[in-house]
């Protein structure tokens, strides 16, 4: 078969049913191929970014790698907040770009340029195909190495030229992999556990990724130990409902050795270290502390800390083969998790305090919803307010670039019947406004909530805790009204009134047929 026909082929092989991209000169001769191949819908992004965390939501709500295509240099530098987002988060990506016609690449053409240069710092690999017949053994390679752990983006740039060669080339059959298996010398982690008089678990990222939450929380409840949300979690790891969950820990080493003072065991599941924000002195693991670490990628272990025992393993198989090993201990108790706070009968006015609108988000919430968040002042707020429990009930992404919510929410809800609710701060709804114009071209019913305070809230209360009050410049936004940028775009909008109708604006997701964007005005 031909280049053209081996990609097409190949995508369907890996399970790839969405092309999510935004097309230039060099990515003509697939927009011509896919006329013929009905069966792989190409989702348009009308920027990069966009595109990129349309299929960062997707992969994640699969479970799988995602495909995009890219345009050439330019396109494919619009696009890298959103591969730096993907690495960081560690979500399969397949990231094509088409290089310039390689008959002229020494004349320098116009938008040509050094793609796997501009790639190589936010993907695990980048290359460039420079023979047709490589394609087909590149891009299986590429699907392999996304789903690898560590999980992330694989880059590929495509010269257009090859990809219209009448040349026949062979497409090598997909290899199944087996999943990672239980890690070994697990008797000797029993023992460790078993002989814990205070154990606690950080749950980290890795444990949603590989579905572990049920035999997470199974070894929790045999080993009554607490359990801690990995700094700025990216995902659901254990039920926010569950007695023995005690949040998400702060990401500063300070809070992390303050929040696992007083536990002789430590088990780190699943977790990047421990990721800190800020700066503060010292270990984040207390003095006398005894750590075990389960990884299903053997850099983490031991990476900023020591570690007594350090298991290389598939996090669910492990976790179910600790579980068995595991005998009940009698239950300690302790204090409940958090409950929202009941909302009162007199509604607040706009403009919310960030945490009544937190509040007001939390109680409205279905059972069934889906919570994106992007709202860093918003955020923290509400993440002690969240009752969920179900898999894949929270999507957040660590690697900090702004503007991965709105497309992040539209990509989570194409792959899904569940309603997503994205909660969105208005400087970071700035970064990826475009993303809004695919939820209109597609009816993607995603309920918008933009916290808009008008600033930028986390660098202000960052400045003055740390240097005095300001003014300061370059953190004003000033006001807007948001539900104008909605109706640019085709997303229907309105604003909010008080906590009242924001509360009853969330509890209606589930009957969206559409995009809703709300302009939440706030302090």
């Amino acid at each position: 078969m031909t280049p053209m026909d081996a990609l097409l082929e190949i995508l369907r092989d890996e399970g790839v049913t969405r092309i999510f991209g935004n097309p230039g000169t060099t990515e003509l001769p697939l927009l011509d191929a896919l006329t013929k191949a009905p069966d792989l819908e190409y989702v348009l992004a009308v920027q990069e970014a966009s595109a990129v965390a349309m299929a960062d939501g997707y992969a994640r709500a699969t479970g799988r790698p995602a495909f995009v295509s890219l345009h050439i240099a330019a396109g494919l530098a619009n696009g890298l907040i959103g591969l730096l987002n993907a690495k960081r988060s560690r979500t399969p990506l397949v990231v094509a770009a088409g290089q310039q016609d390689r008959r002229h690449l020494v004349e320098d053409p116009m938008l040509g340029g050094d793609l796997v240069g501009l790639a190589r710092a936010a993907s695990k690999q980048a290359v460039e195909v420079t023979h047709a017949r490589d394609l087909p053994i590149v891009l299986r390679r590429a699907f392999a190495l996304a789903a690898q752990p560590p999980e992330g983006p694989v880059f590929v740039a495509v010269p257009m030229d090859l990809l219209r060669e009448d040349v026949e080339v062979e497409v090598p059959p997909r290899t199944p992999v087996a999943p990672l298996g239980a890690a070994t010398r697990l008797d000797e982690a029993a023992r460790l556990l078993a002989g814990a008089s205070a154990p606690a678990i950080v749950a980290g990222d890795g444990v949603g990724r590989d579905d572990a939450v049920a035999e997470l929380v199974a070894l929790a409840e045999r080993l009554d130990a607490l359990v801690y949300h990995h700094p700025m979690h990216d995902r659901l790891n254990f039920p926010f409902t569950h007695p023995l969950h005690r949040g998400m820990i702060p990401p500063r080493n300070a809070s992390v050795r303050e929040a696992l003072t007083g536990h002789d065991v430590v088990f780190v599941v699943g977790a990047h270290a421990f990721s800190p924000h800020h700066y503060t002195p010292g270990s984040p693991i207390p003095s006398g502390t005894r750590v075990m670490q389960l990884d299903d990628d053997a850099t983490e272990l031991g990476r900023n800390f020591p570690v007594e025992l350090g298991l290389v393993g598939g996090i669910r198989a492990t976790l179910a083969e600790l579980v068995a090993l595991s005998g009940f201990v009698t239950p300690r108790g302790g204090a409940p998790v958090s409950q929202p706070r009941p909302v009162t009968s007199a509604p607040s006015p706009v403009p919310l305090d960030p945490a009544v609108a937190a509040r007001a988000i939390a109680a409205g919430l279905p059972p069934d919803a889906v919570v994106l968040d992007e709202a860093i002042t918003v955020g923290i707020h509400l993440r002690p307010l969240l009752r969920l429990d179900r898999p894949g009930s929270f999507v957040h992404t660590v690697g900090g670039g702004l503007g991965w919510g709105v497309g992040g929410a539209v990509g989570t809800r194409m792959a899904q019947e569940r309603p997503v609710v994205a909660v969105l701060g208005d400087g970071c709804a700035m970064f990826g406004l475009q993303g809004l114009w695919s939820a209109a071209r597609y009816q993607v019913p995603v309920l918008f909530l933009v916290m808009n305070n008008g600033e930028y809230r986390t660098l202000k209360d960052t400045l003055a805790e740390s240097y005095g009050p300001g003014p300061h410049p370059g953190l004003d936004l000033g006001g807007r009204d948001w539900t104008k940028a909605a109706e640019f775009f085709g997303v229907a909008a309105r604003r909010a009134t008080d906590d009242a109708d924001l509360r009853v604006l969330v509890a209606s997701v589930g009957s969206l047929t559409a995009p809703l964007l709300v302009d939440v005005p706030l302090h």
